[in-house]
């Protein structure tokens, strides 16, 4: 028996762009209907949503039903177990938020890669091993295949270390979070400040030479650039963004 295998991957590797939208609410329907409408992944949260495990393991399922993946970005504090329990209730990738530097890279492929490449701490009994249906050598070698961690680098810091960040075995993609970098230099919210877009286009041109997927966030406007830029994997739209466009378009419609 074998791993459920994931789509953004197989799609990243053919050459194409996988597209995520993110979810805030912790409810699993929210992600049931993002991913009915065809998105390659679906972006839950812990670092700034409430979301305990047994939320995020049920949006998991909602995902998986429609046979698409999730990408669960974990808590900036805590232990190792932190980081791997999404993996383990079956979540396609992790992100761990504000990298700041090469040697904390290396400790997250630590423990989020299986031998020979880290030090993932082993249980197959949950459902990313098929609740030990999967053989033990086989669910790491898969793991390590189909399963994706992701590093955001949204913070001037790390960017002296960058070449060596990406040229990094067991980092799978570089994730460049634009909002919290304008605050790390000075100009917060300024999306359109050179200083950021530079910063933009060297991560995507560094994850891309080191064979690396390139992530950020983007919309409609400006997507084609992101993607003549280098990035692959662009995560589009909110659940509370759309709810909100739509209520306050019927709000605008019914004063009119």
């Amino acid at each position: 028996m074998n791993m459920r295998k994931s789509n953004t991957l197989k799609k990243i590797r053919e050459g194409k762009v996988a597209y995520s939208t993110k979810i805030n609410l912790n409810d699993p329907r929210a992600v049931e209907i993002a991913a009915m409408c065809g998105f390659d992944c679906i972006w839950i949260d812990m670092e700034h949503v409430p979301s305990d495990f047994v939320g995020i393991e049920n949006m998991i399922r909602a995902a998986k039903v429609h046979d698409c993946d999730v990408l669960t970005r974990v808590p900036k504090t805590g232990g190792y177990s932190d980081i791997i329990r999404p993996l383990e209730a079956d979540s396609t990738g992790i992100m761990v938020p504000h990298l700041m530097s090469l040697e904390e890279a290396k400790k997250i492929v630590y423990y989020t890669k299986f031998h020979p490449i880290g030090r993932r701490p082993l249980d197959g009994g949950n459902a990313d091993g098929k609740y030990c249906l999967v053989d033990g050598p086989d669910y790491m070698k898969q793991a390590n295949k189909e399963r994706f961690t992701v590093v955001q680098i949204e913070d001037p810091e790390p960017m002296a270390e960058l070449e060596e960040i990406c040229a990094l075995p067991g980092l799978d993609m570089i994730f460049f979070g634009p909002a919290d970098f304008s605050q790390g230099i000075g100009k917060p919210c300024e999306m359109d400040n050179p200083a950021l877009a530079e910063a933009r286009k060297k991560v995507a041109q560094c994850a891309r030479k080191h064979g690396k997927i390139a992530g950020t966030v983007g919309g409609m406007t400006n997507v084609k650039h992101l993607v003549s830029e280098g990035y692959n994997f662009i995560n589009i739209g909110a659940d509370v963004i759309a709810l909100s466009s739509y209520y306050k378009n019927i709000i605008e419609n019914l004063s009119k």
